[in-house]
């Protein structure tokens, strides 16, 4: 469930996948803390009604909670604020100094979070000219991993040319608290040599992912770190299919009904709120044809998932690496 405090973002990734169809230099407040409270006292719109428990937030899906801005504007100083008194539980993901600030470090201790710390490698440091180093941000990540009850490092997104980087770093990534850590590879807006075309994307072959994924997960378990597998078409790779890095904390309750998992024969069972006539609000932006509308509104989620899977299957089997 995505929530996010701005839109736009000064990191200037040249990776990000948030400027295909954004200016994303233009920096803005986006979500609200009066729609956070809503959404944690229960509050349901048209594509949540699926959802009646507290499913773990995404903080900073498409922009940065704890980019420089926020310093001024104190967006997010005001939303943890409320996520610590209610203790709902949130994963937030940042390449931000402010989550090590004390004021902002004092509160994340307070509440029931997973922080995730976006770092690849140094050679990264020229695409993430607006970020802080890779080096300060393994400073970073030390000082908080001390702080809150677990950290997860973002290797997203990762290219083959970083893998001995990667591998290097696992050490000092487990020396410095981490929990684990997530490897997605990089998806591109524009086909390139080598590549394979998955969905709206280009990516890199399964194969030639999964022997570094293979020995990164073996290093991270060397080094006591579980390992996720963020790549759609690798997730089973991972010590969860939940790749945001919550496994086992109490509190924390993932949507498991979801294509992934039913993808990868989990067999997941839907909540009895899913099967309940006007649940599918979320499947409207899949289906944008003359009527749509009200033919789903006519039907749950569970149906539509179900629905989704049998017209579909083909390009789900090629979305989550099972067409082979």
């Amino acid at each position: 469930m995505r929530f996010d405090t701005y839109r736009g973002c000064s990191h200037g990734c040249r990776y990000c996948f948030a400027q295909k169809k954004n200016d994303i230099s233009h920096i803005e407040r986006d979500e609200s803390v009066d729609s956070l409270r809503s959404f944690i006292e229960g509050k349901r719109g048209n594509e949540t009604q699926w959802c009646d428990w507290n499913i773990p937030i995404h903080w900073g899906g498409m922009s940065d909670p704890f980019q420089p801005i926020e310093k001024q504007v104190r967006a997010s100083y005001e939303c943890l604020k409320l996520l610590a008194e209610t203790k709902y539980p949130f994963v937030v993901s940042t390449k931000g100094r402010l989550v090590a600030d004390p004021e902002y470090l004092d509160l994340l201790a307070q509440c029931n979070c997973v922080v995730q710390i976006s770092m690849v490698c140094s050679k990264y440091d020229k695409l993430e000219r607006g970020c802080p180093s890779y080096e300060e941000r393994l400073t970073i990540l030390k000082m908080v991993s001390a702080r809150v009850q677990r950290t997860i490092v973002r290797i997203q997104p990762y290219m083959p040319e970083v893998f001995k980087d990667v591998m290097e770093n696992i050490p000092r990534i487990a020396e410095a608290g981490a929990y684990g850590l997530v490897v997605e590879g990089m998806k591109f807006f524009k086909g390139k040599p080598g590549m394979v075309r998955v969905g709206g994307d280009y990516c890199y072959p399964k194969d030639r992912l999964r022997r570094d994924f293979e020995a990164i997960r073996a290093e991270c378990h060397r080094h006591g770190l579980k390992f996720y597998a963020g790549e759609n078409r690798l997730r089973a790779m991972g010590d969860s299919m939940t790749c945001c890095g919550v496994d086992g904390l109490p509190g924390f309750k993932p949507n498991e009904y979801n294509l992934c998992m039913l993808m990868n024969g989990k067999n997941p069972e839907p909540t009895e709120r899913m099967k309940e006539v006007g649940t599918g609000g979320p499947f409207k932006t899949l289906n944008q044809s003359a009527g749509s509308g009200r033919r789903i509104a006519k039907q749950s989620f569970y149906g539509l998932m179900q629905e989704e899977l049998a017209k579909k299957l083909d390009y789900h089997k090629k979305v989550f690496g099972l067409d082979d």
